[in-house]
């Protein structure tokens, strides 16, 4: 049995919060697309933890918690992820699994990206700049590396031959960039990953579903920003419904039971793209004044 947790508007409804809640009545907690573009936060012990890549349900000792397949993975990001909720008493070498089929953000994808969005000027999509739509493209295409692929003893050719493609790509953008600034800490962050558990994810998730553990998967992003049913173009990379739980796991839709879709009593939205609500007179700017995180359009800063 599979549970689904869902944003129902642009984002930033509070999945994170929720899941943490419900995090307790469950085995284990699943990761299904996205990538370090989500910000999760949870707050206990007078602390507040902002979780990217990692599932929700990492403070909890009993949980396995699982980046799923259609998740995009940026190494650096998901070290200092690491680095930090390790400090906070966690044990992620513990209960986090990381799927072989997760695909690798390279360092040439944030440049991508970045190229990409300065070239459409005026009619920007609003991207994260994270990488994630590029690498997403390369998924597609059949280009792309995946966390299987840091074990293989080709990976440095592989990761050397889509390189040369993203410079091909950034010197038609003809974008200034210096990737040895980035590459050092990349492949630290490769080597420390290969201590974790990768696995492959699929089978690992059915497993335990035979053995009667109960699963929650948890969304980023949110429904009006999926890739075929959002305000298209300005959408994500990926499936964020329900069915990219499927796609994004490996399980089978038989096996979802509840969907918890998450919203909340005003709309806010990242980046660029229409926002039928957005307040361009005093309520608005008291609404930015009250929840200290949005502009005049009721645009997320951050």
């Amino acid at each position: 049995m599979i549970d689904v947790v869902l944003g129902l508007q642009w984002g930033d409804e509070g999945k994170g919060k929720i899941v943490d809640v419900l995090t307790p009545q469950y085995d284990v907690v699943a990761r299904f697309q996205g990538g370090p573009n989500a910000g999760h936060s949870l707050e206990f012990g007078g602390q507040k933890h902002v979780l990217n890549t990692i599932p929700s349900g990492i403070f909890h000792e009993h949980c396995i918690n699982i980046i799923g397949n259609g998740v995009v993975i940026d190494p650096v990001t998901l070290k200092k992820e690491i680095d930090k909720i390790t400090a906070s008493g966690a044990r992620p070498e513990k209960n986090l699994y990381i799927s072989e089929k997760a695909h690798l953000i390279l360092p040439t994808h944030r440049l991508v990206d970045a190229a990409s969005e300065a070239n459409k000027g005026e009619h920007k999509i609003g991207s994260t700049l994270r990488g994630i739509s590029p690498t997403y493209q390369d998924k597609i295409g059949r280009s792309g590396l995946r966390i299987g692929d840091i074990l293989s003893a080709d990976f440095i050719t592989k990761y050397n031959k889509a390189v040369a493609h993203h410079k091909t790509l950034l010197d038609r953008f003809n974008f200034n960039y210096n990737l040895n600034e980035h590459e050092p800490a990349f492949f630290e962050a490769i080597e420390f990953l290969k201590k974790f558990q990768i696995v492959s994810s699929e089978y690992f998730i059915n497993n335990l579903m035979s053995k009667g553990k109960k699963v929650l998967a948890e969304g980023a992003q949110g429904t009006l920003l999926d890739i075929d049913f959002g305000t298209y173009p300005f959408v994500t990379s990926s499936n964020t419904i329900t069915g990219g739980a499927c796609s994004g796991l490996g399980v089978a839709p038989q096996k979802i039971k509840r969907v918890f879709g998450i919203f909340k009593a005003y709309c806010t939205r990242v980046g660029s793209g229409p926002f039928p609500t957005e307040l361009n007179n005093e309520t608005g700017e008291l609404l930015r004044l009250l929840f200290g995180r949005c502009d005049l359009t009721g645009h997320l800063f951050g």
